[in-house]
Order: structure tokens, then sequence, then C-alpha cells
């Protein structure tokens, strides 16, 4: 599926077949501030990422709840998809610095670190890959077997066998879903 759409006026005109849709954007009572301009720039970014919205919005809420200033105190993971002080620098800023930018002008690091993966991410549970363990993304066999990772997410690990699999993490984040967004996801 190749999503392609342009913004006209608030609407989504379908390139493809031409169609008029509007967008329900699920998630957004978790946005701090600027609603409308975070929200409107979630979509600008899907667009052009080709992927849907509120793919990427369930990726935020389940990484930070959307709290651009959320820091995990032990890995020092900041912002809205959780970037890595190594992954950040690999973007060209820091951790300091993201945790001081609105939620508006860190979607500008969210795109930035999706782009590699445009055209890859055919389902939401890709676009959550992406951002948590990018060599599994694409392939639903793919284990994690006994790294850092697996060690530090034992949340994904359903049967505790010390390996995750790409199916082990769609069922947890299937039951983090917020019970009235779960239709959207199937």
């Amino acid at each position: 599926m190749t999503i392609r759409a342009e913004r006209q006026g608030g609407w989504r005109v379908n390139l493809i077949s031409n169609q008029i849709t509007v967008i329900t954007m699920y998630f957004e009572e978790y946005v701090q501030s600027n609603t409308k301009e975070f929200t409107d720039k979630v979509e600008d970014i899907c667009c052009e990422l080709q992927i849907r919205p509120n793919w990427l919005m369930f990726v935020m809420y389940f990484e930070s709840r959307l709290n651009h200033r959320a820091v995990n105190r032990i890995s020092g993971a900041t912002g809205l998809i959780q970037f890595m002080p190594a992954t950040a620098r690999g973007l060209g800023t820091t951790t300091d610095a993201l945790f001081n930018m609105s939620n508006v002008d860190q979607l500008y690091y969210v795109k930035k670190y999706l782009m590699p993966y445009r055209g890859r991410m055919k389902r939401w549970v890709d676009v959550y890959l992406a951002v948590f363990y990018p060599a599994a993304l694409g392939n639903p066999n793919y284990i994690i077997t006994r790294d850092i990772v697996a060690i530090q997410n034992p949340i994904f690990d359903i049967n505790k066998d010390k390996d995750i699999t790409v199916r082990e993490i769609e069922a947890v984040l299937r039951n983090k879903i917020p019970i009235k967004y779960r239709g959207y996801y199937e």
C-alpha cells in the first residue's frame, strides 16, 4: 500500500484515487501544547513519510505519552520517540536540545529520524519497529535475542525466554492501545 496525499485546507486529497478524505487524529488529547500546529505538522510529516498520521501518533503516545519532555532516567532517551543520546547526536542535535524544544520543533527530528525508512513502513507496527529496533522492520519473524535491548525491555518478552519476537512486540503494543482506538489498529 502506498499512501500519497496532499493537504488542501484541512482535507487530504489522495493523489492516486483523487478522493477527498477527512482524517480523524487519534491521541490528540495527549498533546500538551500547540495542539493544532502539532497535529497539522504530524499530518504533513506523515504525508512525506507515506504513513498514516495515527500510526505515528500511536508510536509517540506509547514512547512518551506525547510528552516532548519525557526522559528515561536509565537510558537518557528523550522526547516524543525517546531519542537515545547517540541517535540524537547522529541527527545533529543532543537530548538536552531536544528536551528544550517545543513539541512542534521536535517533530523535525522525528521526521529526520524516520525518513530513511520511508516506503518500508507498511503497517502501524512497522513505524514502531523503525523507532524501537529498525533491524526488525518488515520482518514478522525477526527475533531480538538476548541482547541489551531484550534485557532492558522485558515488557515485550511475553513468554519470558529472554528473546523478543516481532509478534510479541505487536501483541504488547495492541494491549497498550486505549480501547477507544483499538479498532483502527487491527
